[in-house]
């Protein structure tokens, strides 16, 4: 299994574009020496505190079965020896574990809990991570108003920490928010304040991720040229990096919003450098896609030979991974590309 995206301080970033708060894990300031004296409580709670540590080196490999295991086990022991800082900090790691799994509702229950205990010892990064996550479960099952009030309420608190990891991850995922409910000029707002903080910060991995959200939100805007610098941005990290699986996908957006502007060159380029990319990671998908798009851009400038070229390989491929809808696709394609050229004979069957 891939792992998750994460920044230079192990803060994870999923496929929708969201920050998630930062997992918490306690370590000992005393190394541990096992004697006779060591009483069950402490040994508890060393040993919870490395179930901890584990659970969010697997957290951040995405085993995700694994990493909640291993967090309810130090949570049980938590329990026993009535830590409630502990319970807290296994409760949010647990909240954070079922959002990268794409459970919102347990996501909700676990995060509900941890800002009741954050709250009642006073630990107030571990109040910002309840309300981070309950802000980004909300928005991912439409409750906007609830993700605003805890997405704001995360962003108070990480000011008040001076956090400015905090306020960069609630900035941004403000942003996502408002672009969910169609208030693009908010969402722009907030993201790039994210986006500065990130540039502050010399973080590449978060100034990427918001780049690209950056993109999206100009792209719903109908503010094509400026969502192509955002995205040629993104597009430029994502190379820097090594992120193959994220090239392919800005260089997708990349060529959609260069094909609204009607500047098929770069469309065409940019679905030749995708189609590439693909062909090196064996993404058969994301090759007929290219090749698709490919199609569509020189049909667009009259050139129906390269078009039928891009078509015939589509088809190709669909069959081979046994894509009806997609060879129905690239057959319709073929029959109009071949009709403009006069091939008649291939129409015919293309046709059949």
């Amino acid at each position: 299994m891939n792992e998750l995206p994460i920044d230079r301080h192990g803060l994870p970033i999923d496929k929708h574009g969201t920050i998630t708060p930062e997992e918490t894990y306690r370590q000992d300031t005393e190394p541990f020496v096992e004697t006779n004296a060591v009483e069950k409580n402490e040994l508890h709670k060393h040993l919870a505190d490395e179930l901890l540590k584990q659970g969010l080196e697997h957290h951040q490999h995405a085993r995700f079965d694994e990493a909640l295991q291993l967090c309810t086990q130090a949570l049980t022991l938590y329990q026993e020896i009535a830590d409630r800082r502990g319970e807290g900090q296994a409760l949010g790691n647990m909240g954070s574990i079922y959002y990268a799994m794409g459970d919102y509702n347990q996501t909700i229950v676990y995060s509900h809990e941890r800002l009741v205990m954050a709250r009642e010892v006073q630990d107030l990064r571990g109040e910002d991570q309840g309300l981070a996550n309950l802000g980004n479960a909300y928005r991912h099952l439409g409750n906007y108003d609830q993700a605003i009030e805890f997405s704001q309420a995360s962003l108070a608190v990480a000011t008040r920490l001076q956090s400015q990891r905090g306020q960069m991850a609630a900035l941004n995922n403000l942003g996502l928010v408002y672009k969910a409910l169609g208030d693009y000029g908010k969402a722009i707002e907030y993201q790039q304040q994210s986006l500065d903080m990130a540039q502050q910060l010399q973080d590449r991995v978060v100034e990427g991720q918001v780049l690209r959200n950056l993109g999206n939100a100009y792209y719903a805007l109908g503010d094509y040229a400026k969502a192509i610098v955002y995205y040629e941005k993104r597009l430029t990290i994502a190379q820097e990096s090594r992120e193959h699986h994220v090239e392919v996908q800005i260089l997708r957006s990349l060529s959609t919003a260069c094909y609204a502007i009607a500047d098929y060159a770069k469309t065409i380029a940019y679905s030749q450098q995708r189609l590439q990319v693909a062909r090196t990671l064996q993404d058969r998908r994301g090759e007929e896609q290219a090749l698709g798009s490919l199609g569509v851009a020189y049909e667009t400038i009259g050139d129906y030979a390269q078009a039928v070229a891009s078509y015939e390989q589509r088809l190709s491929i669909a069959r081979e991974i046994q894509d009806q809808h997609v060879e129905k696709q690239a057959l319709s394609s073929l029959q109009v590309a071949c009709h403009a050229i006069g091939d008649y004979t291939k129409v015919l069957e293309y046709s059949s």
